[in-house]
């Protein structure tokens, strides 16, 4: 296994490739996290972020629907208590809670014959279970993006659903190609987890990323 780059490392390499991600404030401390809620003034996540925190919610390591200063403390507090030695150093990111009744899975792996492939599928908690994904050769152009979706058994989820607007598809693609590029640009990316790439009003944010290095 390669070198994981934290939750807020990898949302921020993400970013400088194009891919629209959640603002996040990384918090050392509980009074670091109040502040970050003050400054959202929202409800918010807390999440433990550290290089060895790969599976959050398995174990219990989010927050959601954090109202105010004080319970921003205290998840804090009470999350960075709950990291084991294995995890490195941590600390806790704040973020805006997005609301959306759709999430996808996007990311990349790197095929020892082939080189790196992108893949798309339906994500959340359900994704293992559901296994629909579609993978393509990395690099790809906007045409190869938009029939991976086409390929997806619940292309249906992509229209309009539950008074919300379809998925706007051109941006997905965009993600799939930005997700490409940065695979086939960098032979040191060994892996690429977005999972929820949470879609709000219909355009895609991601909102949790894991990368994998050499």
């Amino acid at each position: 296994m390669g070198r994981l780059l934290a939750e807020h490392d990898s949302l921020a390499l993400l970013a400088d490739h194009g891919v629209p991600v959640v603002p996040e404030t990384v918090a050392a401390t509980p009074a670091d996290a109040a502040a970050a809620a003050a400054r959202l003034d929202t409800l918010v996540v807390v999440k433990l972020t550290g290089p060895g925190v790969a599976h959050k919610t398995e174990r219990g390591l989010v927050r959601l629907d954090v109202d105010g200063p004080d319970a921003a403390a205290a998840a804090a507090e009470e999350l960075l208590a709950a990291a084991r030695p294995d995890d490195g150093p941590v600390a806790v990111v704040v973020a805006p809670m997005l609301r959306g009744t759709r999430e996808l899975l996007a990311g990349t792996s790197r095929d020892p014959q082939f080189g790196p492939c992108v893949l798309v599928g339906i994500g959340g908690v359900l994704a293992e279970a559901l296994d629909d994904v579609a993978v393509r050769l990395a690099p790809l152009e906007p045409r190869d993006a938009q029939e991976m979706l086409d390929d997806l058994h619940a292309t249906r989820l992509l229209e309009a659903f539950r008074g919300e607007p379809p998925v706007d598809r051109d941006r997905v693609a965009a993600v799939l190609v930005a997700l490409g590029d940065l695979a086939a640009a960098r032979d040191d990316v060994v892996s690429i987890d977005v999972n929820p790439l949470v879609i709000v009003d219909g355009a895609p944010i991601a909102v949790d990323a894991l990368i994998e290095l050499t």
